[in-house]
Protein backbone atom coordinates (compact mmCIF):
# COMPACT_ATOMS: atom_id res chain seq x y z
CA UNK A 1 0.00 0.00 0.00
CA UNK A 2 3.26 2.56 0.81
CA UNK A 3 4.27 1.39 -3.32
CA UNK A 4 0.90 2.28 -4.21
CA UNK A 5 0.80 5.31 -2.52
CA UNK A 6 3.88 6.88 -3.47
CA UNK A 7 3.73 5.67 -6.93
CA UNK A 8 0.16 7.24 -6.91
CA UNK A 9 1.06 10.74 -5.11
CA UNK A 10 -1.23 10.14 -2.61
CA UNK A 11 -1.65 9.44 0.97
CA UNK A 12 -1.56 5.81 2.26
CA UNK A 13 -5.52 6.63 3.57
CA UNK A 14 -6.78 7.48 0.30
CA UNK A 15 -5.12 4.07 -1.01
CA UNK A 16 -7.00 2.46 2.03
CA UNK A 17 -10.46 4.85 0.62
CA UNK A 18 -10.05 3.41 -2.44
CA UNK A 19 -9.32 0.15 -1.69
CA UNK A 20 -12.40 -0.01 0.60
CA UNK A 21 -14.11 1.62 -1.58
CA UNK A 22 -14.81 4.40 0.98
CA UNK A 23 -16.46 7.96 0.17
CA UNK A 24 -14.64 11.46 -0.16
CA UNK A 25 -12.00 10.21 -2.78
CA UNK A 26 -12.09 12.46 -5.98
CA UNK A 27 -13.13 10.36 -9.28
CA UNK A 28 -10.20 11.58 -10.54
CA UNK A 29 -7.92 9.99 -7.48
CA UNK A 30 -9.76 7.31 -7.72
CA UNK A 31 -8.78 6.18 -11.22
CA UNK A 32 -5.47 6.82 -10.85
CA UNK A 33 -4.80 5.07 -7.37
CA UNK A 34 -6.74 2.44 -9.60
CA UNK A 35 -4.57 2.53 -12.52
CA UNK A 36 -0.97 2.72 -9.94
CA UNK A 37 -3.03 -0.94 -8.30
CA UNK A 38 -3.36 -2.14 -11.75
CA UNK A 39 -0.42 -1.48 -12.97
CA UNK A 40 1.73 -2.69 -9.71
CA UNK A 41 -0.48 -6.02 -9.19
CA UNK A 42 -1.37 -4.86 -5.79
CA UNK A 43 -3.97 -7.33 -4.22
CA UNK A 44 -5.26 -6.20 -0.18
CA UNK A 45 -4.11 -8.71 2.35
CA UNK A 46 -7.69 -9.65 3.65
CA UNK A 47 -6.26 -11.28 6.44
CA UNK A 48 -4.36 -8.52 7.37
CA UNK A 49 -7.35 -5.92 6.90
CA UNK A 50 -9.76 -8.22 9.07
CA UNK A 51 -6.78 -8.01 11.49
CA UNK A 52 -6.91 -4.08 11.90
CA UNK A 53 -10.90 -3.47 10.92
CA UNK A 54 -12.40 -6.79 12.06
CA UNK A 55 -13.43 -7.09 8.99
CA UNK A 56 -12.77 -8.95 5.86
CA UNK A 57 -14.91 -7.35 3.41
CA UNK A 58 -16.34 -10.93 2.46
CA UNK A 59 -19.87 -11.84 2.56
CA UNK A 60 -20.84 -15.83 2.71
CA UNK A 61 -23.78 -17.36 0.98
CA UNK A 62 -25.40 -20.89 1.60
CA UNK A 63 -26.37 -22.40 -1.57
CA UNK A 64 -28.10 -25.50 -2.44
CA UNK A 65 -25.85 -26.30 -4.97
CA UNK A 66 -28.35 -26.90 -7.65
CA UNK A 67 -28.53 -25.91 -11.37
CA UNK A 68 -32.28 -25.42 -11.31
CA UNK A 69 -33.38 -22.12 -12.56
CA UNK A 70 -35.04 -20.04 -9.44
CA UNK A 71 -32.10 -20.98 -6.74
CA UNK A 72 -29.19 -20.85 -9.61
CA UNK A 73 -30.30 -16.75 -11.06
CA UNK A 74 -30.56 -15.84 -7.37
CA UNK A 75 -26.88 -17.03 -6.64
CA UNK A 76 -25.56 -15.10 -9.57
CA UNK A 77 -28.27 -12.07 -8.32
CA UNK A 78 -26.58 -12.37 -4.90
CA UNK A 79 -22.86 -12.54 -6.72
CA UNK A 80 -23.67 -9.39 -8.12
CA UNK A 81 -24.99 -7.31 -5.99
CA UNK A 82 -22.62 -8.27 -3.62
CA UNK A 83 -19.79 -7.15 -5.61
CA UNK A 84 -21.97 -4.09 -6.32
CA UNK A 85 -21.49 -3.19 -2.94
CA UNK A 86 -17.36 -3.90 -2.59
CA UNK A 87 -17.77 -7.20 -0.69
CA UNK A 88 -16.19 -10.44 -2.39
CA UNK A 89 -18.36 -13.41 -2.27
CA UNK A 90 -17.54 -16.77 -0.72
CA UNK A 91 -20.13 -19.88 -1.41
CA UNK A 92 -20.96 -22.80 0.52
CA UNK A 93 -23.09 -25.88 -0.63
CA UNK A 94 -25.23 -28.30 0.59
CA UNK A 95 -25.51 -30.14 -2.64
CA UNK A 96 -24.51 -33.65 -1.16
CA UNK A 97 -27.09 -33.81 1.97
CA UNK A 98 -24.75 -31.42 3.72
CA UNK A 99 -26.11 -29.57 6.66
CA UNK A 100 -27.37 -25.61 6.59
CA UNK A 101 -25.39 -25.60 9.80
CA UNK A 102 -22.41 -27.30 8.38
CA UNK A 103 -22.08 -25.19 5.39
CA UNK A 104 -22.38 -22.04 7.68
CA UNK A 105 -19.20 -23.45 9.91
CA UNK A 106 -17.11 -23.56 6.83
CA UNK A 107 -17.54 -19.63 6.01
CA UNK A 108 -17.04 -19.01 9.29
CA UNK A 109 -13.85 -20.38 8.70
CA UNK A 110 -13.13 -18.92 5.57
CA UNK A 111 -13.62 -15.52 7.32
CA UNK A 112 -16.19 -13.92 6.54
CA UNK A 113 -18.75 -10.39 7.55
CA UNK A 114 -22.23 -11.91 6.95
CA UNK A 115 -24.11 -14.49 5.47
CA UNK A 116 -26.88 -14.86 3.29
CA UNK A 117 -29.15 -17.88 3.52
CA UNK A 118 -29.87 -18.72 0.02
CA UNK A 119 -33.11 -21.03 -1.00
CA UNK A 120 -33.28 -22.67 2.18
CA UNK A 121 -34.72 -26.08 2.89
CA UNK A 122 -36.08 -27.43 6.11
CA UNK A 123 -33.18 -30.77 7.20
CA UNK A 124 -35.09 -31.05 10.12
CA UNK A 125 -33.25 -28.83 12.40
CA UNK A 126 -34.14 -25.57 13.07
CA UNK A 127 -30.94 -23.28 12.36
CA UNK A 128 -29.93 -21.42 16.35
CA UNK A 129 -27.15 -19.28 15.10
CA UNK A 130 -24.12 -19.87 17.27
CA UNK A 131 -22.15 -17.32 15.11
CA UNK A 132 -21.48 -13.82 16.05
CA UNK A 133 -22.00 -12.55 12.43
CA UNK A 134 -25.50 -11.28 10.62
CA UNK A 135 -27.54 -13.54 8.91
CA UNK A 136 -29.87 -13.00 6.41
CA UNK A 137 -32.45 -15.73 4.98
CA UNK A 138 -34.30 -15.94 1.54
CA UNK A 139 -36.85 -18.52 3.31
CA UNK A 140 -38.33 -19.82 6.26
CA UNK A 141 -36.37 -22.19 8.77
CA UNK A 142 -34.01 -19.04 10.45
CA UNK A 143 -34.78 -18.92 14.81
CA UNK A 144 -34.34 -15.15 14.29
CA UNK A 145 -32.28 -12.87 16.42
CA UNK A 146 -32.87 -9.43 16.56
CA UNK A 147 -29.72 -7.43 15.08
CA UNK A 148 -28.04 -10.53 13.64
CA UNK A 149 -30.47 -11.67 11.96
CA UNK A 150 -33.51 -11.58 9.18
CA UNK A 151 -35.72 -12.93 6.52
CA UNK A 152 -36.06 -11.65 3.20
CA UNK A 153 -37.73 -12.56 0.20
CA UNK A 154 -40.39 -12.09 -2.54
CA UNK A 155 -44.10 -13.61 -1.07
CA UNK A 156 -44.33 -16.90 -2.26
CA UNK A 157 -47.89 -16.70 -0.96
CA UNK A 158 -49.46 -14.07 -2.24
CA UNK A 159 -47.98 -14.87 -5.63
CA UNK A 160 -49.36 -18.51 -5.58
CA UNK A 161 -52.21 -16.45 -4.13
CA UNK A 162 -52.56 -14.52 -7.66
CA UNK A 163 -51.84 -17.00 -9.73
CA UNK A 164 -54.78 -19.28 -8.56
CA UNK A 165 -56.85 -16.06 -8.39
CA UNK A 166 -56.05 -15.38 -11.78
CA UNK A 167 -57.62 -19.07 -12.90
CA UNK A 168 -60.69 -18.56 -11.04
CA UNK A 169 -61.32 -15.30 -12.18
CA UNK A 170 -61.74 -16.88 -15.65
CA UNK A 171 -64.80 -18.72 -14.54
CA UNK A 172 -62.95 -22.33 -13.59
CA UNK A 173 -64.87 -23.93 -10.30
CA UNK A 174 -61.50 -24.92 -8.16
CA UNK A 175 -57.65 -24.93 -9.29
CA UNK A 176 -55.86 -28.10 -9.27
CA UNK A 177 -51.98 -27.58 -7.85
CA UNK A 178 -49.07 -29.74 -8.40
CA UNK A 179 -46.69 -28.84 -5.62
CA UNK A 180 -43.13 -28.86 -5.24
CA UNK A 181 -40.77 -31.06 -2.44
CA UNK A 182 -42.48 -29.91 0.66
CA UNK A 183 -38.79 -29.74 1.95
CA UNK A 184 -38.87 -26.97 0.07
CA UNK A 185 -40.36 -23.96 1.80
CA UNK A 186 -40.83 -22.44 -1.16
CA UNK A 187 -42.95 -24.97 -1.95
CA UNK A 188 -44.91 -24.84 0.84
CA UNK A 189 -45.62 -20.87 0.53
CA UNK A 190 -46.97 -22.19 -2.99
CA UNK A 191 -48.95 -24.48 -1.68
CA UNK A 192 -50.51 -22.24 1.05
CA UNK A 193 -50.93 -19.35 -1.16
CA UNK A 194 -53.14 -22.15 -3.35
CA UNK A 195 -55.05 -23.09 -0.51
CA UNK A 196 -55.71 -19.26 0.83
CA UNK A 197 -57.16 -18.17 -3.10
CA UNK A 198 -59.08 -21.03 -2.68
CA UNK A 199 -60.49 -20.67 0.72
CA UNK A 200 -61.37 -17.13 0.03
CA UNK A 201 -63.06 -17.82 -3.11
CA UNK A 202 -65.18 -20.40 -1.55
CA UNK A 203 -63.80 -23.37 -4.12
CA UNK A 204 -63.05 -26.53 -3.14
CA UNK A 205 -59.78 -27.94 -2.81
CA UNK A 206 -58.94 -30.51 -4.67
CA UNK A 207 -56.90 -33.71 -4.08
CA UNK A 208 -52.93 -33.09 -4.92
CA UNK A 209 -51.48 -35.01 -7.24
CA UNK A 210 -47.89 -36.79 -6.82
CA UNK A 211 -45.59 -34.49 -5.53
CA UNK A 212 -43.10 -32.92 -8.10
CA UNK A 213 -39.21 -32.56 -7.67
CA UNK A 214 -39.23 -29.11 -9.69
CA UNK A 215 -38.30 -31.26 -12.86
CA UNK A 216 -40.08 -31.54 -16.01
CA UNK A 217 -40.30 -35.36 -15.74
CA UNK A 218 -42.49 -35.28 -12.45
CA UNK A 219 -44.64 -32.39 -13.63
CA UNK A 220 -45.38 -34.53 -16.32
CA UNK A 221 -45.80 -37.83 -14.13
CA UNK A 222 -48.44 -35.63 -12.11
CA UNK A 223 -50.10 -34.19 -15.38
CA UNK A 224 -50.80 -37.99 -16.72
CA UNK A 225 -52.81 -38.59 -13.04
CA UNK A 226 -54.57 -35.44 -13.79
CA UNK A 227 -55.57 -35.43 -17.58
CA UNK A 228 -57.83 -38.94 -16.57
CA UNK A 229 -60.33 -36.92 -14.39
CA UNK A 230 -63.29 -35.17 -16.59
CA UNK A 231 -63.94 -32.47 -14.00
CA UNK A 232 -59.69 -30.91 -14.13
CA UNK A 233 -59.95 -27.12 -15.92
CA UNK A 234 -57.32 -25.78 -14.20
CA UNK A 235 -54.22 -25.93 -12.66
CA UNK A 236 -51.36 -24.28 -11.11
CA UNK A 237 -47.69 -25.98 -11.23
CA UNK A 238 -45.16 -24.64 -8.66
CA UNK A 239 -42.74 -24.07 -11.30
CA UNK A 240 -42.31 -23.84 -14.99
CA UNK A 241 -40.21 -27.37 -15.65
CA UNK A 242 -43.13 -29.21 -13.63
CA UNK A 243 -45.44 -27.13 -16.07
CA UNK A 244 -43.71 -28.21 -19.20
CA UNK A 245 -43.81 -31.96 -17.97
CA UNK A 246 -48.05 -31.26 -17.59
CA UNK A 247 -48.32 -29.83 -20.94
CA UNK A 248 -46.63 -32.35 -22.80
CA UNK A 249 -49.08 -34.75 -20.74
CA UNK A 250 -51.90 -32.89 -21.39
CA UNK A 251 -51.06 -32.83 -24.94
CA UNK A 252 -50.07 -37.16 -25.23
CA UNK A 253 -54.36 -37.42 -23.52
CA UNK A 254 -55.79 -35.24 -26.47
CA UNK A 255 -56.49 -32.45 -23.95
CA UNK A 256 -56.03 -28.85 -25.39
CA UNK A 257 -54.42 -25.62 -23.65
CA UNK A 258 -56.17 -23.60 -23.32
CA UNK A 259 -59.32 -24.81 -24.45
CA UNK A 260 -59.76 -27.63 -22.08
CA UNK A 261 -57.49 -26.93 -19.36
CA UNK A 262 -55.53 -23.75 -18.21
CA UNK A 263 -52.15 -24.37 -16.90
CA UNK A 264 -50.12 -21.42 -14.81
CA UNK A 265 -46.44 -22.21 -13.77
CA UNK A 266 -44.19 -19.98 -11.18
CA UNK A 267 -40.63 -18.19 -12.32
CA UNK A 268 -40.99 -17.25 -15.82
CA UNK A 269 -37.86 -19.21 -16.96
CA UNK A 270 -36.27 -18.13 -20.40
CA UNK A 271 -38.13 -21.05 -22.84
CA UNK A 272 -41.74 -19.54 -21.27
CA UNK A 273 -42.60 -17.59 -23.99
CA UNK A 274 -41.80 -19.64 -26.75
CA UNK A 275 -43.80 -22.66 -25.52
CA UNK A 276 -47.00 -24.16 -27.46
CA UNK A 277 -49.01 -22.28 -26.13
CA UNK A 278 -46.68 -19.27 -24.42
CA UNK A 279 -46.99 -20.18 -20.57
CA UNK A 280 -48.64 -17.69 -18.22
CA UNK A 281 -46.47 -17.92 -15.25
CA UNK A 282 -45.32 -15.95 -11.97
CA UNK A 283 -42.00 -13.87 -12.14
CA UNK A 284 -39.71 -12.97 -9.68
CA UNK A 285 -37.78 -10.13 -9.36
CA UNK A 286 -34.60 -11.42 -8.37
CA UNK A 287 -31.92 -9.07 -8.42
CA UNK A 288 -34.70 -7.06 -6.37
CA UNK A 289 -34.51 -9.91 -3.79
CA UNK A 290 -30.82 -9.74 -3.46
CA UNK A 291 -30.17 -6.35 -3.32
CA UNK A 292 -32.75 -5.70 -0.46
CA UNK A 293 -30.72 -9.25 0.85
CA UNK A 294 -27.43 -7.64 1.16
CA UNK A 295 -28.35 -4.13 2.09
CA UNK A 296 -29.99 -5.58 5.15
CA UNK A 297 -26.90 -7.61 5.95
CA UNK A 298 -24.71 -4.89 5.27
CA UNK A 299 -26.79 -2.48 7.51
CA UNK A 300 -26.92 -5.13 10.27
CA UNK A 301 -22.81 -5.60 9.97
CA UNK A 302 -21.73 -1.97 9.86
CA UNK A 303 -24.39 -1.54 12.73
CA UNK A 304 -26.82 0.99 10.82
CA UNK A 305 -30.33 0.94 10.77
CA UNK A 306 -32.06 -1.38 8.77
CA UNK A 307 -32.63 -0.16 4.96
CA UNK A 308 -36.51 0.95 3.96
CA UNK A 309 -38.52 -2.19 2.80
CA UNK A 310 -38.45 -2.02 -0.96
CA UNK A 311 -41.65 -1.94 -2.68
CA UNK A 312 -41.37 -3.99 -5.49
CA UNK A 313 -40.35 -7.54 -3.80
CA UNK A 314 -43.66 -8.42 -4.86
CA UNK A 315 -44.03 -10.85 -7.59
CA UNK A 316 -45.74 -10.59 -11.13
CA UNK A 317 -48.43 -12.67 -13.07
CA UNK A 318 -47.22 -12.55 -16.57
CA UNK A 319 -50.56 -14.00 -18.79
CA UNK A 320 -49.60 -15.36 -22.00
CA UNK A 321 -51.66 -17.99 -23.84
CA UNK A 322 -51.80 -21.39 -21.34
CA UNK A 323 -55.05 -19.77 -19.97
CA UNK A 324 -58.48 -18.72 -20.69
CA UNK A 325 -62.12 -18.98 -19.75
CA UNK A 326 -63.53 -22.05 -19.12
CA UNK A 327 -65.26 -23.29 -21.78
CA UNK A 328 -69.44 -23.65 -21.38
CA UNK A 329 -70.61 -26.96 -21.83
CA UNK A 330 -71.76 -28.43 -24.78
CA UNK A 331 -75.76 -28.12 -25.37
CA UNK A 332 -77.62 -31.27 -24.99
CA UNK A 333 -78.09 -32.93 -28.32
CA UNK A 334 -81.93 -32.87 -29.07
Amino acid sequence: MTEVARAAGVSQKTVSRVVNAEPHVSPEVRDRVLRVIQELDYRPNNAARALLLGRYRRLGVVSLGTALYGPSTLLIALERSMQKAGYSFALASTLEGQRVSVAVEALLEQGVDGIVLSEPIDDGTPLRLGADVPVVSLGEGLELTDGVSAVVGADGVAAARLATEHLLSLGHRTVWHIPGPQDWWAARDRMRGWREALAAAGAPEPPLPLEGDWSPASGYAAGRQLAQLADVTAVFTANDDMAIGALRAFTEAGLSVPADVSVVGYDDIPAAAYLSPPLTTVRQNFATVADRAVDMLIAMIEGRPEPAEHTNLAVELIVRNSTAPVRAPAPPVR
